[in-house]
């Protein structure tokens, strides 16, 4: 069969990764069908790219597909009662998962994989971008909309090298045959799949002897995993690691520092975006381009003009009173990265925070971590808890969560209460923060302090 008469269904559409794939099928000129069971911007975006969407629940047979020509592929972020995904198993489709279709797609090209728990976004983009700017260009599958394409999927049929954002959720990234990877770190997380600390760390050690001998693995300086690759390593400010920066510099046009590499020197390179933390997703990406043998030179010209991610420190309005940034942050260290800088970039700033939960095991497994980092803000908001594909857990709430916070200037409330309180509350620097639907508030909240902006 001709792979452009091959039909896709895609159970959870929506799904920033899931709709990446269902980009590159587009692309391809395949058909492309999905089931979500909310309307999006990403949804809204696909639908007028080609995809034709549903958000009923109930199966439906109307589509123009059957068993001999749909591939279905779901994201394992659907519960296993999912109607539509037991219809398809039970008239005998073939059926899988996003990682196992990322994995048959990439394995014709050289997969450069980004994994870790925090930063793999970021750094996939950044990886992604400098790529896109050599002669050889890349395609690449990434976890979140890069700014400076619009998109979180590149389709390049010609280039050598596919950046792939390798997500451990459900041990996903284990379906992936890296030719080249970075891990930025092993913070605990998807404990409701992992179940310990001890086999989360040994999903990514599996990961790693994944990686094609002839490769290379970029380790975080600290993290000790073995590969049976070459392994280099990097960090901020090291007299050890191989590649690193030093003199790092805010400035209002992005972050500045000097990299070191094992065999040079480059001063004053700057990207588009802030963040101490975002120099080292930095430092990871350059360290991949200089070891596959791109040109360093090239790829610093070009980083200044790099503009990040959607939802990762993005700056969406700057007022009279308030600056207002999203970020996706949903783990206690990305909380504390997000604050820290925050605090450098505007010192002497009232910064609130209003904080969705994200998965009632992830609130109840580091309910103490997240509170000690949200104690950080001079106003904090908690939200309710964003459950996903959980069903409740007795006794874990945003209100179990709120209590923990040694904060005296502390609210609870629904998101219909939020703009009201913002409406004579928002001041100095105003923080979104969350993997649920807190985006859905981002435009309601900035129009808001537009609104405020013109009344004084």
């Amino acid at each position: 069969m001709n792979h452009k008469d091959q039909i896709l269904f895609f159970i959870g559409i929506g799904g920033i990764g899931m709709s990446a794939l269902a980009r590159y099928y587009l692309s391809k000129g395949n058909k492309v069908y999905g089931y979500d069971k909310v309307r999006s911007d990403l949804t809204d975006s696909l639908s007028n790219q080609g995809a034709i969407i549903t958000y009923e629940d109930e199966w439906q047979a109307h589509y123009e597909i059957n068993v001999e020509t749909t591939l279905v592929i779901y994201t394992p972020a659907i519960s296993e009662d999912n109607r539509w995904l037991n219809n398809f198993k039970q008239r005998g489709y073939k059926i899988l998962k996003r990682a196992q279709a990322l994995g048959e797609i990439t394995r014709s090209s050289k997969g450069l994989c980004v994994a870790g728990t925090h930063g793999k976004s970021t750094t996939s983009a950044m990886l992604a971008f400098l790529l896109n700017n050599t002669s050889q260009g890349c395609s690449a599958f990434l976890g979140a909309i890069a700014t400076n394409f619009e998109n979180n999927v590149i389709v390049n049929p010609n280039a050598p090298f596919t950046v792939i954002e390798a997500d451990e959720y459900d041990r996903s990234f284990l379906n992936l045959s890296p030719y080249a990877s970075i891990i930025t770190n092993l913070d605990p997380d998807h404990l409701d799949i992992y179940e310990s600390e001890d086999k989360f760390k040994e999903g990514f050690r599996q990961y790693a002897l994944k990686i094609d001998p002839n490769g290379v693995l970029i380790l975080k300086e600290g993290l000790h995993i073995n590969s049976l690759c070459k392994k280099k390593t990097y960090a901020l400010n090291s007299d050890k690691a191989d590649y690193t920066a030093r003199n790092l510099r805010e400035t209002v046009n992005g972050a500045c520092f000097d990299f070191y590499t094992p065999t040079s020197t480059y001063h004053n390179v700057c990207i588009g975006i802030n963040g101490g933390h975002n120099i080292e997703n930095a430092i990871a990406a350059l360290a991949i381009c200089d070891q596959i043998g791109e040109s360093m030179h090239d790829a610093i010209s070009s980083f200044r003009d790099f503009r990040g991610i959607k939802r990762r420190f993005e700056k969406i309005y700057t007022g009279k009173n308030v600056q207002y940034i999203d970020d996706y942050a949903h783990h206690p260290t990305e909380i504390n990265r997000l604050i820290s800088s925050v605090r450098l970039m505007f010192p002497n700033t009232h910064l609130t925070g209003i904080f969705q939960p994200h998965l009632f095991s992830r609130t109840r497994d580091f309910g103490d971590a997240f509170a000690h980092e949200l104690a950080q803000l001079d106003t904090v908001i908690i939200l309710p808890i964003y459950p996903a594909r959980e069903l409740p857990i007795q006794g874990i709430d945003s209100s179990w969560l709120f209590q923990k916070i040694k904060n005296q200037n502390k609210y609870l409330m629904n998101p219909s209460e939020l703009l009201e309180f913002l409406r004579n509350n928002a001041r100095g620097v105003l923080l979104t923060i969350g993997a649920g639907d807190i985006d859905r508030m981002v435009l309601p909240i900035k129009e808001l302090l537009i609104v405020n902006d013109s009344a004084l």
